[in-house]
Order: C-alpha cells, then structure tokens, then sequence
C-alpha cells in the first residue's frame, strides 16, 4: 500500500475548504445568535434595539446576518457583529477561574462597554449596567493596535435610547 506525501494531503484539505467556502449563495455575515434566547423582558428590549441599530456605523453598511435574528446585527466586512440579550461575561461572573468584577470599562455616550480582547486579535466589548446585554466584536483590522472603538458612537446611541440603565435580575 502506497501513503500519499502529507503535503499532498493537506493541500486537498485546503483546496476542498477555499472551494467550500467560495459556495456560499448569499451575501449575508454570520453571526453567532445568542444562545439560548434571552428571557422574554431582554428579548423585548433587543426588538426594539434592533429597530434602532444605524443602517452605517464607521462607514460601514448593515449587512444580512446569518442566520437572521432580532437578536443579531453586522456591518462591513471583515464584519463588526452584535449580539443582544448574550450572557453575563466570564470576567464578570463570580465563580469563573480568571473572574476580575472591577474590571475596566470604556464609557462611550453615557454606556458602558466591558472590552475583552480576543485570541485572534479580534476586541469584544460588552454593555454594564444596562437591563440586557449587549455585545459587539470589532475585527482586528478595524480595532487595530490601539483599540480604536469610534464604531461604538451611533451604536452607544440606540443602546442608550432602548436598553435602559439598571442591572439584570
């Protein structure tokens, strides 16, 4: 029996990947919904975030998500993603192994985002002291560095208008 070089076979590994992912049929970002679906109060909250979320957000157009949620949103590509009505963060819950409850937050508009920095360069910050949580992933390329989060602005608008200021029970 003769074995193939694993060069070879790595190669048709990756070849099979680059042509299954150039088969999508839409043009549509996926993002993660939250999981499992918020309790009904946060879920109410996301609708009406949902509707209030900008079409642009550092020039960057709203793209469909996948798959389609009202719990869900994405602009630009490499996409900056949100996910309303998600957990409590790790850093934040007592119990968990690298728990930090005075963590930093970064306070834009009157909200306060909790900035986790992903393995992958990505940042994903998180809302505080609103009724749901909020999260949003800003791509390494646009957060860069220096953590450039001016995306956050419009964002911070329609979470201030519709995510009230409080804790969750």
């Amino acid at each position: 029996m003769k074995l193939l070089p694993r060069w070879l076979i790595s190669l048709s590994a990756v070849a099979t990947l680059f042509a299954s992912a150039g088969c999508s049929s839409d043009d549509s970002a996926r993002v993660a919904a939250p999981d499992p679906a918020p309790p009904e109060k946060q879920a109410q909250l996301c609708r009406a975030l949902n509707k209030e979320l900008p079409e642009v957000i550092d020039e960057k157009k709203r793209r469909p998500v996948s798959p389609a949620s009202d719990f869900t949103a994405a602009w630009g590509r490499p996409s900056i993603s949100l996910r309303c009505g998600v957990r409590r963060p790790l850093l934040v819950t007592e119990g968990y192994k690298y728990y930090r409850p005075n963590s930093p937050t970064i306070e834009i508009r009157d909200v306060e985002w909790l900035p986790e920095e992903q393995s992958d360069g990505s940042v994903r910050l998180t809302t505080s002291k609103r009724t749901a949580w909020v999260e949003v992933t800003i791509p390494a390329k646009y957060a860069g560095l220096s953590g450039e989060f001016s995306m956050l602005f419009d964002l911070s608008d329609a979470v201030r208008e519709t995510i009230p200021f409080g804790y969750i029970e």
